[in-house]
Protein backbone atom coordinates (compact mmCIF):
# COMPACT_ATOMS: atom_id res chain seq x y z
CA UNK A 1 0.00 0.00 0.00
CA UNK A 2 1.50 3.44 -0.81
CA UNK A 3 2.69 5.48 1.52
CA UNK A 4 -0.34 8.07 1.35
CA UNK A 5 -2.74 5.49 1.39
CA UNK A 6 -3.98 6.38 5.02
CA UNK A 7 -4.16 10.03 4.11
CA UNK A 8 -6.28 9.25 1.19
CA UNK A 9 -8.52 7.34 3.22
CA UNK A 10 -8.51 9.82 5.83
CA UNK A 11 -10.40 12.16 2.79
CA UNK A 12 -12.96 9.45 2.03
CA UNK A 13 -15.92 8.81 4.75
CA UNK A 14 -18.44 5.64 4.81
CA UNK A 15 -16.98 2.40 4.26
CA UNK A 16 -13.14 4.28 3.73
CA UNK A 17 -13.37 5.34 7.54
CA UNK A 18 -14.48 1.50 8.01
CA UNK A 19 -11.53 0.15 6.02
CA UNK A 20 -9.09 2.53 7.77
CA UNK A 21 -9.96 1.29 10.98
CA UNK A 22 -9.63 -2.12 10.03
CA UNK A 23 -5.87 -1.34 8.64
CA UNK A 24 -5.25 0.74 11.48
CA UNK A 25 -5.86 -2.51 13.63
CA UNK A 26 -3.51 -4.50 11.62
CA UNK A 27 -0.99 -2.12 11.85
CA UNK A 28 -1.13 -1.96 15.44
CA UNK A 29 -1.01 -5.59 15.95
CA UNK A 30 1.95 -5.70 13.70
CA UNK A 31 3.88 -2.87 15.10
CA UNK A 32 3.76 -4.72 18.48
CA UNK A 33 4.23 -8.88 17.22
CA UNK A 34 7.75 -6.83 15.44
CA UNK A 35 8.75 -5.20 18.38
CA UNK A 36 8.26 -8.30 20.47
CA UNK A 37 9.69 -10.51 18.81
CA UNK A 38 13.15 -8.47 18.40
CA UNK A 39 13.21 -8.85 21.81
CA UNK A 40 12.56 -4.78 22.43
CA UNK A 41 11.18 -3.25 25.55
CA UNK A 42 9.16 0.15 24.74
CA UNK A 43 12.33 2.05 26.04
CA UNK A 44 14.59 0.47 23.38
CA UNK A 45 12.55 1.22 20.45
CA UNK A 46 12.21 4.57 21.63
CA UNK A 47 15.97 5.10 21.80
CA UNK A 48 16.03 3.79 18.40
CA UNK A 49 12.93 6.78 17.40
CA UNK A 50 12.96 9.31 19.17
CA UNK A 51 9.57 8.65 19.54
CA UNK A 52 8.65 8.26 23.82
CA UNK A 53 8.35 5.18 25.02
CA UNK A 54 4.18 6.71 26.09
CA UNK A 55 3.95 7.52 22.81
CA UNK A 56 4.67 4.10 21.33
CA UNK A 57 2.61 2.32 23.75
CA UNK A 58 -0.39 4.46 23.00
CA UNK A 59 0.06 4.11 19.43
CA UNK A 60 0.47 -0.22 19.86
CA UNK A 61 -3.01 -0.06 21.86
CA UNK A 62 -5.17 2.24 20.36
CA UNK A 63 -4.93 5.54 22.11
CA UNK A 64 -3.06 7.31 19.93
CA UNK A 65 -3.61 8.17 16.21
CA UNK A 66 -1.25 6.17 13.73
CA UNK A 67 0.28 9.11 11.60
CA UNK A 68 3.08 9.16 8.94
CA UNK A 69 5.40 10.73 11.10
CA UNK A 70 4.60 8.32 13.36
CA UNK A 71 5.28 5.13 11.58
CA UNK A 72 8.18 6.47 9.18
CA UNK A 73 10.45 6.02 12.50
CA UNK A 74 8.80 3.45 13.63
CA UNK A 75 8.75 1.52 10.49
CA UNK A 76 12.99 2.32 10.52
CA UNK A 77 13.62 1.52 14.43
CA UNK A 78 12.25 -2.11 13.66
CA UNK A 79 14.00 -2.64 10.54
CA UNK A 80 10.91 -3.03 8.35
CA UNK A 81 9.32 -1.48 5.08
CA UNK A 82 6.60 0.94 5.06
CA UNK A 83 4.31 -0.62 2.64
CA UNK A 84 5.25 -4.26 4.49
CA UNK A 85 3.81 -2.50 7.34
CA UNK A 86 0.86 -1.43 5.54
CA UNK A 87 0.26 -3.96 3.41
CA UNK A 88 -3.18 -5.62 4.18
CA UNK A 89 -4.05 -7.34 0.49
CA UNK A 90 -6.41 -10.07 0.55
CA UNK A 91 -5.76 -13.37 1.26
CA UNK A 92 -4.08 -14.22 -2.97
CA UNK A 93 -0.75 -12.99 -1.47
CA UNK A 94 -0.82 -15.49 1.39
CA UNK A 95 -2.72 -18.98 -0.40
CA UNK A 96 -0.87 -20.63 -3.14
CA UNK A 97 -2.42 -23.24 -5.23
CA UNK A 98 0.05 -26.10 -6.37
CA UNK A 99 -0.73 -27.92 -9.44
CA UNK A 100 1.05 -30.99 -10.18
CA UNK A 101 3.85 -31.65 -12.74
CA UNK A 102 5.04 -35.25 -13.41
CA UNK A 103 8.25 -36.45 -14.79
CA UNK A 104 8.57 -39.98 -15.41
CA UNK A 105 7.96 -41.44 -11.97
CA UNK A 106 7.66 -38.36 -9.88
CA UNK A 107 5.36 -35.92 -9.29
CA UNK A 108 5.93 -32.46 -7.62
CA UNK A 109 3.58 -29.75 -6.38
CA UNK A 110 5.55 -26.27 -5.41
CA UNK A 111 4.65 -25.02 -2.41
CA UNK A 112 5.86 -21.35 -2.47
CA UNK A 113 6.49 -18.73 -5.14
CA UNK A 114 9.46 -18.67 -6.57
CA UNK A 115 11.08 -15.63 -5.39
CA UNK A 116 12.63 -16.59 -2.16
CA UNK A 117 15.69 -18.59 -1.19
CA UNK A 118 14.26 -21.74 -1.10
CA UNK A 119 11.81 -23.81 -2.72
CA UNK A 120 9.09 -25.84 -0.96
CA UNK A 121 7.59 -28.66 -2.63
CA UNK A 122 5.25 -31.97 -2.47
CA UNK A 123 6.61 -34.71 -3.87
CA UNK A 124 5.30 -38.41 -4.80
CA UNK A 125 7.80 -40.58 -6.29
CA UNK A 126 6.53 -44.10 -7.96
CA UNK A 127 8.66 -47.32 -7.12
CA UNK A 128 11.24 -47.77 -10.01
CA UNK A 129 13.62 -50.79 -10.88
CA UNK A 130 15.47 -48.35 -12.32
CA UNK A 131 18.06 -47.09 -10.13
CA UNK A 132 17.98 -43.23 -10.14
CA UNK A 133 21.11 -40.79 -11.34
CA UNK A 134 23.04 -39.10 -8.67
CA UNK A 135 23.61 -35.55 -8.69
CA UNK A 136 26.00 -33.11 -7.01
CA UNK A 137 25.63 -29.50 -7.05
CA UNK A 138 26.39 -26.76 -4.35
CA UNK A 139 23.57 -26.30 -1.73
CA UNK A 140 21.57 -28.10 1.16
CA UNK A 141 18.57 -30.51 0.93
CA UNK A 142 16.18 -31.46 3.13
CA UNK A 143 13.10 -33.52 3.01
CA UNK A 144 10.49 -34.95 5.03
CA UNK A 145 8.30 -38.54 4.58
CA UNK A 146 4.74 -37.99 4.77
CA UNK A 147 3.95 -41.51 3.61
CA UNK A 148 5.94 -44.34 2.42
CA UNK A 149 9.37 -45.35 2.84
CA UNK A 150 12.21 -43.49 0.66
CA UNK A 151 15.60 -44.98 -0.13
CA UNK A 152 18.39 -42.15 0.09
CA UNK A 153 21.57 -42.70 -1.79
CA UNK A 154 24.50 -41.01 -0.70
CA UNK A 155 27.47 -41.73 -2.17
CA UNK A 156 28.32 -45.44 -1.86
CA UNK A 157 25.55 -45.22 0.92
CA UNK A 158 22.15 -46.69 0.94
CA UNK A 159 20.19 -44.71 3.62
CA UNK A 160 16.07 -45.58 4.47
CA UNK A 161 13.98 -42.77 5.58
CA UNK A 162 10.76 -44.19 6.76
CA UNK A 163 7.12 -42.62 7.78
CA UNK A 164 7.69 -39.49 9.89
CA UNK A 165 11.24 -39.27 9.41
CA UNK A 166 13.13 -36.85 7.94
CA UNK A 167 16.85 -35.76 6.16
CA UNK A 168 19.20 -33.20 5.88
CA UNK A 169 22.40 -33.28 3.95
CA UNK A 170 24.92 -31.10 1.85
CA UNK A 171 24.22 -31.89 -1.96
CA UNK A 172 27.92 -31.73 -2.63
CA UNK A 173 28.02 -35.16 -2.17
CA UNK A 174 26.73 -37.44 -4.66
CA UNK A 175 22.67 -38.12 -4.02
CA UNK A 176 19.36 -39.66 -5.17
CA UNK A 177 15.89 -40.52 -3.47
CA UNK A 178 13.54 -43.21 -4.61
CA UNK A 179 10.41 -44.77 -3.18
CA UNK A 180 10.72 -48.57 -1.47
CA UNK A 181 7.88 -51.35 -1.84
CA UNK A 182 5.00 -48.84 -3.01
CA UNK A 183 4.42 -44.43 -3.52
CA UNK A 184 6.10 -42.37 -1.54
CA UNK A 185 4.82 -38.89 -0.45
CA UNK A 186 7.42 -35.97 0.87
CA UNK A 187 8.11 -32.46 1.66
CA UNK A 188 11.24 -31.13 0.45
CA UNK A 189 12.93 -28.33 0.80
CA UNK A 190 15.66 -27.29 -1.59
CA UNK A 191 18.61 -24.44 -0.81
CA UNK A 192 18.82 -21.36 -3.70
CA UNK A 193 21.04 -23.86 -5.66
CA UNK A 194 19.39 -26.87 -5.34
CA UNK A 195 16.30 -24.87 -6.11
CA UNK A 196 17.78 -24.00 -9.75
CA UNK A 197 19.21 -27.83 -10.11
CA UNK A 198 15.81 -29.43 -9.53
CA UNK A 199 13.37 -27.24 -11.29
CA UNK A 200 15.75 -26.86 -14.63
CA UNK A 201 15.77 -31.22 -14.00
CA UNK A 202 11.84 -31.14 -13.63
CA UNK A 203 11.83 -28.84 -16.50
CA UNK A 204 14.32 -30.16 -19.07
CA UNK A 205 12.08 -33.71 -17.86
CA UNK A 206 8.72 -32.56 -19.44
CA UNK A 207 10.58 -31.28 -22.71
Amino acid sequence: MPQGSLQNLQEHGGSAITELAGIEQVVRARLRSLRTTLGLSLDELSARTNLSASTISRVETGKRTISLDILLPLAEGLHVDLDELLDVRNDDDVVIHPTPNSSGQRTTWILNRPTGSTLAAKMRLEPTSTVPQQKVHPGHDWFFVLEGRVRLSLGEREITVETGEAAEFSTMTPHAFAAIGGPAELIAIFDRDGQKVHVHSETNARR
